[in-house]
């Protein structure tokens, strides 16, 4: 295998920076589990002010933030909309029905549904069926490529869900990189949510963690419930000035992984025995289909990128996912590109 791995995986892969753990070294630290740690609490303000949320709480993770996000607004039994393809649904190991007791039921396609698809599932509160209490959006969608959620069609969605009674929770995983691609502010695109959830260890490139925000009484229960999962951490303050760090420097520069992404993916869709829609990639995600004829499954397929120096993961036996970040820099996303012809030649 060659010494040198281009590891387009994911953007959870990044390492931090000499700048990013000078800050880590010097952060100030107390027991945040009491309340205490100077530098969580800092991190925790940033993001719900960025946010436009009274409050915050930090996580060790995004899954943790949302299943936290989920449970402060349900009972046992209820049920949650979501996109196909949700993470939600698929990346957090069915959390949400063993630990809430929730049913996730999916709308529309590719990430992306409407306010009639959230009005003919509603399910009022009822005897025979579960009671429909919160729709999940998740922006930018994983599932989907990177593609971001459009705005007038995300307010459409949360009319709807306010005209039921519903609450509405964020998977802002990558929210950062659908507002550096829309040019919308992070307030605006946060504003129709009761939760939201937004994640440091993806694009910014912190090492550990995800803030969950929303109003202040519901960040009170989210914080029982992070104790109660055992999230309650001790001097995090050395984790939470990572993602400080993070907020201040990081968020324009996922501009470059975005044109990254479209530079891979502009030298891959010429290739036979590709099938891309280069007008799903739309920000650091690129997620490309083996034509039927190609002779390699997906599975094969990222064996022979490896003992070439390319990491990328399958998502299923056809489809292959690329995620470009700060890691990886332009020429590293051609050559990955070039790999991917290389095999397809060779197979």
């Amino acid at each position: 295998m060659p010494a040198v791995l281009i590891d387009l995986r994911s953007d959870t892969v990044t390492r931090p920076t000499p700048a990013m753990r000078e800050a880590m070294a010097r952060a100030e630290v107390g027991d945040d589990v009491y309340g205490e740690d100077p530098s969580v609490s800092a991190l925790e303000r940033e993001v719900a002010d960025l946010l436009g949320k009274a409050a915050g709480v930090f996580t060790p993770s995004g899954t943790m933030a949302n299943q936290i996000g989920l449970w402060v607004h349900t009972r046992p039994s209820d049920e949650v909309l979501v996109s196909d393809g949700a993470h939600l649904m698929v990346y957090e190991t069915g959390a949400a029905p063993a630990l809430s007791g929730l049913q996730l039921t999916p709308l529309g396609q590719g990430g992306l549904f409407n306010a009639a698809d959230v009005e003919r599932a509603f399910k009022p509160e009822n005897d025979h069926s579960t009671a429909t209490r919160v729709v999940a959006i998740e922006n930018t969608h994983n599932r989907g490529g990177g593609r971001i959620f459009p705005q007038p069609a995300l307010l459409e969605v949360a009319a709807a869900a306010r005209g039921l009674g519903l609450a509405l929770h964020l998977d802002g995983a990558r929210l950062w990189n659908a507002h550096v691609a829309t040019g919308l502010p992070l307030r605006e695109l946060a504003a129709p949510f009761d939760t939201v959830s937004v994640c440091l260890s993806k694009g910014l490139g912190a090492p550990v963690g995800s803030v969950l925000t929303g109003p202040a009484p519901l960040i009170l229960r989210a914080r029982r419930r992070r104790k109660m999962l055992g999230g309650g951490m001790r001097q995090a303050g050395i984790l939470a000035a990572a993602g400080r760090h993070a907020l201040a420097h990081n968020i324009p520069r996922l501009a470059e992984d975005h044109a990254n992404a479209r530079a891979f993916a502009e030298g891959i869709v010429v290739l036979p025995g590709v099938t891309l829609d280069l007008s799903s990639v739309q920000t650091n995600l690129c997620i490309f289909d083996l034509s039927p004829e190609a002779p390699l499954d997906a599975h094969r397929f990222v064996d022979r990128a490896r003992a070439k120096g390319l990491l990328l993961n399958a998502i299923n036996a056809r489809r292959l996912r690329i995620v470009t970040h700060l890691d990886v820099d332009r020429a590293a996303c051609l050559r990955a590109a070039e790999v991917v012809g290389e095999i397809l030649r060779a197979s």
